[in-house]
């Protein structure tokens, strides 16, 4: 298993609360991920509205660069339908670069209106742009010289001055809200970046939308990949569900209320449906194997929304990762010895 961070970065200027405190409280925080030995710190690309306060997160994931080693750095997603995508290859291989390596690339079409409104974008157009300008991305960041003649931009034999690190294009991943556009990205041999609470109706339904994507890497001639994914989840690990409840609920509601063109479903409702991480160490360590043995092998948990106090995010972080990972590795290696006896 995979276990990483996912930082919206949502902003509620009626708190006290500064954006240049968020700003240092999200460092801080993918500081204590790489400490704690998370995989990969994602932030999420968001314009014109306090839902996401990183409108650029290739400036994000450069400072985070600069203050950790190790962990992976990824976008989450960074939105190919807004940008030229000769910038987003230059600036991402530079990104890459200066990691050493590191960038985890997550890309998509947008779904907000009042981005596509702000862009001057068609969202009619945004699947056919976003197919084009990923194409675009793959070809300049693999190093290739070329022109271009698209429906939306157009290059005259355009090579980049910088490629990723080692010349190595970064894993990507293709985010979704729908299990039919599960299928589509899998029958294109892309990999998946998906937030259930956005997609699936209950805890079970997660496990569908991997099906649904697998078919669809079965059909282009793939078979499964344990490094093919990441599901991302709202996180909040306490002493028990009712310490949980009492540390997340109004942090939570406050999230979910700067959502935007999508039913708000709060806490009781997510606590309800089971499209969460919410809980005592028992109750997470156990939707955990749950989902391990839905076929799920990447996690992306998102502790930091609401303003949540920096102190119980970061307690969060560390119970998962010093309590409920642990239980995952252990109940891994012991059904690999029964499996060896059985043989």
């Amino acid at each position: 298993m995979r276990y990483s961070i996912f930082s919206v970065n949502d902003h509620h200027p009626r708190l006290p609360r500064t954006v240049r405190q968020l700003y240092e409280q999200v460092n801080a925080q993918c500081e204590l991920a790489e400490a704690l030995g998370y995989d990969t710190f994602f932030c999420a690309e968001h314009h014109f509205h306090e839902y996401g306060v990183v409108p650029d997160p290739a400036v994000m994931l450069s400072a985070l660069a600069q203050r950790t080693n190790r962990i992976r750095l990824g976008t989450a997603i960074s939105i190919l339908t807004f940008h030229d995508p000769r910038r987003i290859a230059e600036t991402y291989s530079m990104v890459d670069m200066m990691s050493g390596g590191r960038l985890v690339f997550g890309v998509g079409s947008g779904y907000l209106a009042h981005e596509f409104a702000g862009y001057d974008r068609d969202p009619k157009e945004k699947r056919d742009r976003f197919n084009e300008n990923l194409e675009i991305v793959k070809r300049l960041m693999s190093g290739e010289s070329f022109s271009y003649q698209g429906r939306f931009s157009r290059s005259e034999k355009v090579v980049l001055n910088v490629l990723p690190h080692e010349g190595r294009v970064p894993p990507m991943y293709v985010a979704v809200l729908a299990r039919d556009a599960a299928y589509h990205v899998g029958r294109q041999a892309n990999c998946i970046f998906t937030v259930p609470y956005a997609s699936c109706k209950d805890f079970a339904d997660i496990g569908r939308m991997l099906e649904e994507y697998r078919k669809g890497r079965a059909d282009a001639g793939l078979g499964p990949d344990d490094d093919d994914h990441v599901f991302t989840l709202h996180t909040h690990v306490a002493g028990s569900d009712d310490q949980a409840r009492e540390q997340a609920k109004a942090a939570y509601d406050l999230y979910v209320d700067t959502r935007l063109y999508a039913k708000k479903h709060e806490y009781e409702d997510i606590i309800a449906n089971g499209i969460c991480l919410f809980g005592s160490v028992d109750t997470v360590a156990d939707k955990m194997r749950q989902l391990h043995g839905m076929g799920i092998r990447h996690v992306a948990t998102m502790h930091n929304f609401g303003a949540l106090e920096p102190r119980l995010v970061e307690r969060s972080m560390t119970l998962f990762a010093r309590e409920v990972m642990p239980r995952l590795l252990s109940a891994s290696s012991t059904r690999a010895r029964t499996s060896g006896s059985a043989r």
